[in-house]
């Protein structure tokens, strides 16, 4: 390795070739000689048959995968994993965990994966359960977790936790924490919570505390950047096919029928355009990164009208966070927002289906029956399928691996395939966004064969914003690595 460079923030080593690792804190870059012991896990009888199960201290995971003969290495993350050693004496470990913000499939699942990998692989049995987000810290009671009171509850929906936005009070909460004498701390939820969570660490850091802060991300619209996929998200897309599914029995039964489904989706519309994909019976998906209009020549209407003389039916996703200035135009704007911080928005499903109604009320000849579903909550609320629940295993298992080798102040997430630990910076830093000019969105347009609905001047300004291809699928993250090596005067990768 080249060069160090090492903040409380940033944590960057140079390596040659254009090697980058950005790297995440650990416990011996603010606390000396600390001790270390060997790790349980080599007596365990499930890890004999391991041919190599502890990490080497040197595995990183590469961001970007695709790369030409003469390109830099690129950005690198830590490999996830057992370390040789740990930081912490088995019984002197006293954990907790919360989980913040909506409701997601899976939260239960990644609790007791905790619980269990604390106990099971490293025989810690002192875990805490923080009652309702960040402010249980403070103002509730906690619960006792142990494999017993946790051994069903990746069954249910929810989190037995409860959950709730804001309430973050940095000095409250770590104060709780010291009192308490918890030293793993294991956050649950989206970019706002892993917000909250890299202040924690800040202020673990400035007291100088031999504290574990470990995220792992949350969030059902899979809008963390990085990451290949967030957990639930799987979940979303399955269950989402009922609703499209119901959506399509309702058009097709009736002449000219339209079925409107809106799903989740405030500034990313991920669900939306895997679902579509996933049912081949949506005949349009609208995005909040793809802008449409209603009316005139390409406008949404006339589409709709040819969808209905050449079929009969049709049916319309329509993710939550779309079309909202097409709203704000016709609504009085509202600029209120809920506790975590985000605008809420107006129901854009509903007013779609009033507009496509009061539009074809107009035209004599076309009579049209509209149903319009809604399955947000009932998405949310239910259990994570058989892929969410192996996802959240191994995120719960990587982040009690991570905290017991003394790394802290990281979020834990699926890089390329790899397990990797990313440093909070990295996660909270923009929001994952479908790229309409990447193939993937083009794979949707050729899938319902919809028009883009995009003006050659919006065409234009959508090719030259600075947005990285889409994650899922083709991991091909070139803008990430460009802002990195420009950063380090490096030559650009893509």
């Amino acid at each position: 390795m080249a060069s160090t460079d090492s903040d409380s923030q940033l944590k960057i080593v140079h390596g040659e070739a254009g090697y980058i690792l950005e790297d995440v804190p650990h416990f011996s870059d603010y606390i000396p000689n600390l001790p270390t012991y060997p790790n349980p896990l080599r007596s365990n009888p499930a890890y004999s048959v391991v041919k190599q199960y502890f990490v080497h201290m040197d595995d990183t995971v590469p961001q970007k995968v695709v790369v030409h003969k003469d390109s830099p290495r690129g950005v690198h993350f830590r490999r996830a994993g057992a370390r040789q050693k740990v930081y912490f004496k088995l019984d002197d470990v006293h954990a907790c965990i919360v989980t913040c913000g909506g409701l997601c499939p899976g939260l239960n699942t990644v609790i007791r994966e905790i619980v269990c990998g604390l106990s099971y692989m490293y025989g810690v049995n002192k875990v805490l359960g923080i009652d309702g987000g960040y402010r249980g810290f403070y103002s509730k009671n906690t619960i006792t977790l142990t494999p017993k009171v946790v051994n069903d509850i990746h069954k249910r929906g929810g989190t037995i936790l409860g959950t709730s936005r804001g309430g973050h009070d940095t000095g409250k909460i770590v104060d709780s924490i010291q009192d308490r004498g918890i030293n793993q701390v294991y956050i649950i939820g989206g970019d706002g919570t892993q917000r909250g969570a890299a202040v924690i660490y800040e202020e673990v850091r400035r007291r100088g505390l031999k504290v574990a802060i470990a995220g792992i991300p949350k969030t059902i619209d899979n809008d963390i950047p990085v990451i290949d996929k967030s957990f639930g998200f799987d979940t979303a897309v399955e269950e989402a096919q009922r609703a499209i599914n119901a959506a399509h029995v309702e058009a097709e039964s009736i002449e000219n029928g339209i079925g409107v489904v809106k799903l989740m989706g405030r500034y990313s519309g991920f669900i939306a355009m895997y679902a579509t994909l996933a049912s081949r019976d949506v005949d349009c998906c609208l995005i909040p990164e793809s802008l449409f209009y209603l009316e005139g020549k390409g406008g949404l209407f006339e589409f709709i009208e040819k969808r209905l003389k050449e079929n009969g039916h049709m049916v319309i996703v329509i993710a939550e966070g779309a079309g909202q200035d097409l709203l704000t135009e016709s609504m009085q704007a509202m600029d209120q927002k809920d506790a975590s911080g985000n605008k809420l928005l107006q129901d854009v499903g509903l007013w779609i289906s009033h507009k496509i109604k009061d539009h074809f009320a107009r035209k004599d000849k076309m009579a049209i029956n509209l149903k319009y579903i809604d399955p947000t909550y009932m998405i949310r609320a239910i259990p994570s399928n058989a892929s969410d629940n192996v996802y959240c295993t191994l995120l719960a298992q990587s982040a009690v691996h991570g905290a017991m080798a003394g790394y802290t102040g990281f979020t834990v997430g699926l890089v390329n395939g790899r397990h990797t630990y990313i440093p909070f910076n990295r996660i909270i830093e923009r929001q994952n966004k479908v790229v309409i000019t990447d193939r993937m969105w083009a794979r949707l347009l050729s899938s319902t064969n919809q028009p883009s609905f995009l003006s050659p001047k919006d065409l234009d300004e959508a090719k030259k914003a600075e947005q990285p291809p889409t994650q899922l699928l083709e991991g091909n993250n070139c803008n990430d690595v460009d802002e990195a090596e420009k950063k380090n005067n490096l030559p650009l990768s893509c």
